[in-house]
Protein backbone atom coordinates (compact mmCIF):
# COMPACT_ATOMS: atom_id res chain seq x y z
CA UNK A 1 0.00 0.00 0.00
CA UNK A 2 1.47 3.26 -1.11
CA UNK A 3 1.92 5.62 2.23
CA UNK A 4 0.23 8.78 1.68
CA UNK A 5 2.83 12.41 2.33
CA UNK A 6 1.35 14.30 4.98
CA UNK A 7 1.16 18.09 4.12
CA UNK A 8 -0.67 20.97 5.96
CA UNK A 9 -2.89 22.91 4.01
CA UNK A 10 -2.74 26.37 5.59
CA UNK A 11 -6.80 27.07 6.03
CA UNK A 12 -9.42 26.58 8.05
CA UNK A 13 -11.99 27.37 5.55
CA UNK A 14 -13.60 24.14 5.53
CA UNK A 15 -15.55 24.40 2.37
CA UNK A 16 -12.02 25.09 0.41
CA UNK A 17 -10.47 22.07 2.52
CA UNK A 18 -12.76 19.86 1.58
CA UNK A 19 -12.37 21.08 -2.32
CA UNK A 20 -9.12 20.46 -2.01
CA UNK A 21 -9.11 17.56 -0.56
CA UNK A 22 -11.43 15.79 -3.09
CA UNK A 23 -9.07 17.48 -6.03
CA UNK A 24 -5.98 16.13 -3.97
CA UNK A 25 -7.73 12.14 -4.28
CA UNK A 26 -5.15 10.85 -6.72
CA UNK A 27 -1.52 12.66 -5.68
CA UNK A 28 -1.41 10.49 -2.40
CA UNK A 29 -1.47 13.67 -0.47
CA UNK A 30 -3.41 13.73 2.75
CA UNK A 31 -4.42 16.87 3.75
CA UNK A 32 -4.13 17.95 7.45
CA UNK A 33 -6.02 21.52 8.41
CA UNK A 34 -4.83 24.37 10.51
CA UNK A 35 -6.94 23.02 13.11
CA UNK A 36 -5.82 19.66 12.67
CA UNK A 37 -2.68 20.58 13.52
CA UNK A 38 -3.56 22.84 16.30
CA UNK A 39 -2.05 25.94 14.72
CA UNK A 40 -2.45 29.07 17.04
CA UNK A 41 -4.80 32.12 15.97
CA UNK A 42 -4.83 33.36 12.64
CA UNK A 43 -2.00 33.94 10.05
CA UNK A 44 -1.72 37.93 8.90
CA UNK A 45 -2.16 37.75 5.11
CA UNK A 46 -0.24 40.92 4.57
CA UNK A 47 0.96 40.03 0.62
CA UNK A 48 0.00 42.62 -2.00
CA UNK A 49 -1.15 39.67 -4.20
CA UNK A 50 -2.48 36.31 -4.05
CA UNK A 51 0.96 34.82 -4.75
CA UNK A 52 2.63 36.75 -1.92
CA UNK A 53 -0.47 35.58 0.65
CA UNK A 54 -0.39 31.98 -0.23
CA UNK A 55 3.25 31.88 0.55
CA UNK A 56 3.00 33.82 3.72
CA UNK A 57 0.45 31.27 4.87
CA UNK A 58 2.21 28.05 3.51
CA UNK A 59 5.54 29.18 5.29
CA UNK A 60 3.79 30.00 8.83
CA UNK A 61 2.29 26.36 8.55
CA UNK A 62 5.44 24.85 7.56
CA UNK A 63 7.60 26.75 10.19
CA UNK A 64 5.12 26.00 12.81
CA UNK A 65 4.17 21.57 12.17
CA UNK A 66 7.81 21.18 10.36
CA UNK A 67 5.61 19.40 7.68
CA UNK A 68 5.51 20.74 3.88
CA UNK A 69 2.41 23.08 3.98
CA UNK A 70 0.31 24.07 0.94
CA UNK A 71 -1.92 26.94 0.61
CA UNK A 72 -3.84 29.13 -1.68
CA UNK A 73 -4.86 32.89 -1.86
CA UNK A 74 -8.18 33.09 -4.41
CA UNK A 75 -10.08 35.56 -4.79
CA UNK A 76 -12.84 37.28 -7.45
CA UNK A 77 -11.17 40.16 -9.25
CA UNK A 78 -13.84 42.56 -10.98
CA UNK A 79 -13.08 44.93 -13.73
CA UNK A 80 -15.55 47.30 -13.00
CA UNK A 81 -13.83 47.30 -9.18
CA UNK A 82 -10.13 48.32 -10.55
CA UNK A 83 -9.88 44.18 -9.55
CA UNK A 84 -11.14 44.97 -6.15
CA UNK A 85 -11.91 42.90 -4.05
CA UNK A 86 -8.69 40.45 -4.97
CA UNK A 87 -6.54 40.11 -2.32
CA UNK A 88 -9.36 41.50 0.04
CA UNK A 89 -11.72 39.02 -1.41
CA UNK A 90 -12.29 37.28 2.28
CA UNK A 91 -12.24 40.62 3.65
CA UNK A 92 -14.04 42.87 1.67
CA UNK A 93 -16.53 45.07 2.97
CA UNK A 94 -15.08 44.72 6.71
CA UNK A 95 -13.80 41.86 9.00
CA UNK A 96 -17.58 41.68 10.61
CA UNK A 97 -19.34 40.07 7.27
CA UNK A 98 -20.07 36.52 6.50
CA UNK A 99 -19.66 35.02 2.31
CA UNK A 100 -23.24 36.64 2.58
CA UNK A 101 -23.04 39.58 3.37
CA UNK A 102 -19.34 39.95 1.34
CA UNK A 103 -22.40 38.89 -1.54
CA UNK A 104 -24.66 41.54 -0.82
CA UNK A 105 -21.60 44.30 -0.38
CA UNK A 106 -20.25 43.24 -3.73
CA UNK A 107 -24.12 44.10 -5.79
CA UNK A 108 -23.95 47.37 -3.52
CA UNK A 109 -20.90 48.54 -5.15
CA UNK A 110 -21.66 47.04 -8.62
CA UNK A 111 -25.51 48.43 -8.69
CA UNK A 112 -24.67 51.16 -11.70
CA UNK A 113 -22.39 48.98 -13.47
CA UNK A 114 -24.16 48.08 -16.60
CA UNK A 115 -24.69 44.29 -18.70
CA UNK A 116 -21.49 43.85 -20.52
CA UNK A 117 -19.31 45.69 -18.37
CA UNK A 118 -19.59 43.52 -14.86
CA UNK A 119 -16.62 41.71 -16.37
CA UNK A 120 -14.49 39.71 -13.40
CA UNK A 121 -12.42 36.29 -13.12
CA UNK A 122 -11.76 33.92 -9.79
CA UNK A 123 -7.50 33.30 -9.56
CA UNK A 124 -6.14 31.32 -7.38
CA UNK A 125 -2.37 31.11 -6.65
CA UNK A 126 -1.31 28.09 -4.77
CA UNK A 127 2.25 27.56 -2.56
CA UNK A 128 3.46 24.59 -1.30
CA UNK A 129 6.52 25.19 1.06
CA UNK A 130 9.14 22.22 2.02
CA UNK A 131 10.98 22.97 5.29
CA UNK A 132 14.28 24.42 4.08
CA UNK A 133 12.99 26.81 2.09
CA UNK A 134 12.12 25.47 -1.25
CA UNK A 135 8.43 25.82 -3.10
CA UNK A 136 6.64 25.48 -5.62
CA UNK A 137 3.90 27.76 -6.96
CA UNK A 138 1.01 27.89 -9.51
CA UNK A 139 -1.42 30.55 -10.52
CA UNK A 140 -4.68 30.05 -12.54
CA UNK A 141 -7.78 32.16 -13.50
CA UNK A 142 -11.28 31.82 -14.09
CA UNK A 143 -13.29 34.61 -16.53
CA UNK A 144 -16.90 35.06 -16.30
CA UNK A 145 -19.56 38.11 -15.01
CA UNK A 146 -21.02 39.57 -11.84
CA UNK A 147 -24.94 38.81 -11.72
CA UNK A 148 -27.32 41.15 -10.33
CA UNK A 149 -28.56 38.67 -8.04
CA UNK A 150 -27.29 34.99 -6.69
CA UNK A 151 -28.48 31.87 -8.15
CA UNK A 152 -27.79 28.35 -7.41
CA UNK A 153 -27.12 26.77 -3.58
CA UNK A 154 -24.14 25.16 -3.63
CA UNK A 155 -20.75 26.41 -3.38
CA UNK A 156 -19.18 29.14 -1.16
CA UNK A 157 -17.76 32.26 -1.13
CA UNK A 158 -18.60 34.51 -4.17
CA UNK A 159 -20.19 31.32 -6.18
CA UNK A 160 -23.48 32.45 -6.32
CA UNK A 161 -22.88 36.25 -8.15
CA UNK A 162 -20.03 34.38 -10.30
CA UNK A 163 -21.58 33.56 -13.60
CA UNK A 164 -19.65 31.24 -15.80
CA UNK A 165 -21.00 30.01 -19.28
CA UNK A 166 -24.78 29.76 -18.72
CA UNK A 167 -24.30 28.77 -15.08
CA UNK A 168 -23.09 30.30 -11.39
CA UNK A 169 -20.46 28.35 -9.36
CA UNK A 170 -23.00 27.65 -7.29
CA UNK A 171 -25.35 25.69 -9.69
CA UNK A 172 -22.50 23.43 -11.09
CA UNK A 173 -21.85 19.93 -9.27
CA UNK A 174 -18.35 19.61 -7.92
CA UNK A 175 -17.13 17.66 -10.96
CA UNK A 176 -18.28 20.27 -13.29
CA UNK A 177 -17.05 22.69 -11.13
CA UNK A 178 -13.41 21.56 -10.59
CA UNK A 179 -13.06 21.08 -14.58
CA UNK A 180 -13.43 24.90 -15.33
CA UNK A 181 -12.69 26.63 -11.82
CA UNK A 182 -9.44 28.67 -11.23
CA UNK A 183 -8.77 26.46 -8.33
CA UNK A 184 -9.48 22.98 -10.37
CA UNK A 185 -7.00 24.27 -13.02
CA UNK A 186 -4.37 25.88 -10.69
CA UNK A 187 -4.31 21.89 -8.99
CA UNK A 188 -3.91 20.04 -12.25
CA UNK A 189 -0.97 22.69 -13.24
CA UNK A 190 0.20 21.88 -9.88
CA UNK A 191 -0.11 17.83 -9.83
CA UNK A 192 2.07 18.30 -13.43
CA UNK A 193 4.40 19.65 -11.99
CA UNK A 194 4.52 18.08 -8.40
CA UNK A 195 5.60 14.91 -10.20
CA UNK A 196 8.85 16.53 -11.24
CA UNK A 197 9.71 16.80 -7.45
CA UNK A 198 11.05 13.22 -7.11
CA UNK A 199 14.03 14.33 -5.06
CA UNK A 200 11.94 15.14 -1.54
Amino acid sequence: MKIKLKFVCASRNGGKIKEFRRLFENLDIELLSLDEINFPGEIDETGRNFQENAFIKAKAAADFSGLPAFADDSGLEVDALGGAPGAYSARFGGHGLDDAGRRAFLLSQMEDIPEGARTARFTCALCLYFPGGKTLEVSQSCEGEILREERGSGGFGYDALFLCGDKTFSELDAAEKDKISHRGKAVREFAEKFKLFSSF
